[in-house]
């Protein structure tokens, strides 16, 4: 199955994403994020092909709030979870940083998930208890760095409380921090080791359903802020802090939980 999720959302990019970049309109939704037509039609071609491969319901970013809750109910033995442009601001702008992320999910867990960057043509793809891989090659792609103080670390600020966010700003225990805007990539960059520990302060299911289990397969640990167990946070707005090495992982943890 693997392969032909893989072999969909290629075509798909190619198809309905790659001509549109750098020429489409966008408009504002509700909640002040960007769509386009891109957006749009990659969901209808995603939700029409991958059906094609197993028949379940499907839960799309583009979908209305009504829609999302009452496929989620439906989709317990097997669901389709998809955002089909992680990224739009930086896609509207012609910033190279968004990706294709779709996962099949059974009793409320990721079992598959693939993330694709059609303008770096990387392909990051887990199937549950079979490693992780970006492009055939396994992750991660580079060993860990050995204390927080050298690591990267990949934080969005914008979910988090003034309190860490001020921390982040100006305590912050690592070498650097990045945020590129595209939730689903950095996930991957995390599994890879482009970047060493991760925090995101409120994340949709089409966010971390893929990126999750790409990260888990390559080795990963991931908890929320107030529990150790990721999937315990609330459904539709899940916190996480993660890290690739598992002991780079706790220092991150607690210093994190220690400013929260």
């Amino acid at each position: 199955m693997i392969e032909e999720v893989i072999s969909v959302v290629r075509t798909v990019a190619q198809q309905e994403i790659m001509p549109r970049y750098l020429r489409v309109a966008h408009q504002h939704k509700s909640d002040g994020s960007l769509f386009t037509e891109a957006d749009l039609a990659t969901q209808e071609a995603l939700t029409r092909e991958l059906r094609k491969i197993y028949l379940a319901p499907v839960v799309g970013e583009e979908m209305s709030e009504t829609e999302q809750r009452e496929q989620w109910l439906a989709g317990d033995s097997g669901l389709w979870c998809m955002d089909p442009i992680d990224g739009t601001s930086n896609f509207v702008s012609g910033l190279p940083y968004f990706a294709i992320s779709v996962a099949l999910m059974r009793h409320g867990r990721s079992i598959l998930g693939v993330v694709y960057d059609p303008v770096a043509d990387e392909m990051f793809y887990a199937e549950k208890g079979k490693g992780a891989y970006l492009n055939g090659k396994k992750l991660p792609l580079k060993e860990h760095v050995p204390a927080l103080c050298n690591a990267i670390a990949e934080v969005d600020l914008k979910r988090l409380s003034y309190k860490l966010a001020a921390a982040v700003a100006t305590d912050l225990p690592c070498s650097s921090q990045r945020n590129y805007g595209a939730s689903a990539l950095d996930w991957c960059y995390t599994a890879a080791g482009r970047f060493d520990i991760y925090l995101h302060g409120g994340q949709r299911l089409w966010d971390y359903a893929a990126g999750y289990l790409i990260l888990e397969e390559a080795g990963g640990r991931i908890c929320g802020l107030d529990q150790d167990d990721f999937w315990a946070e609330p459904l539709w707005q899940r916190a996480a802090i993660a890290g690739l090495d598992p002991d780079l992982f706790l220092q991150w943890r607690d210093w994190v939980r220690s400013h929260r």
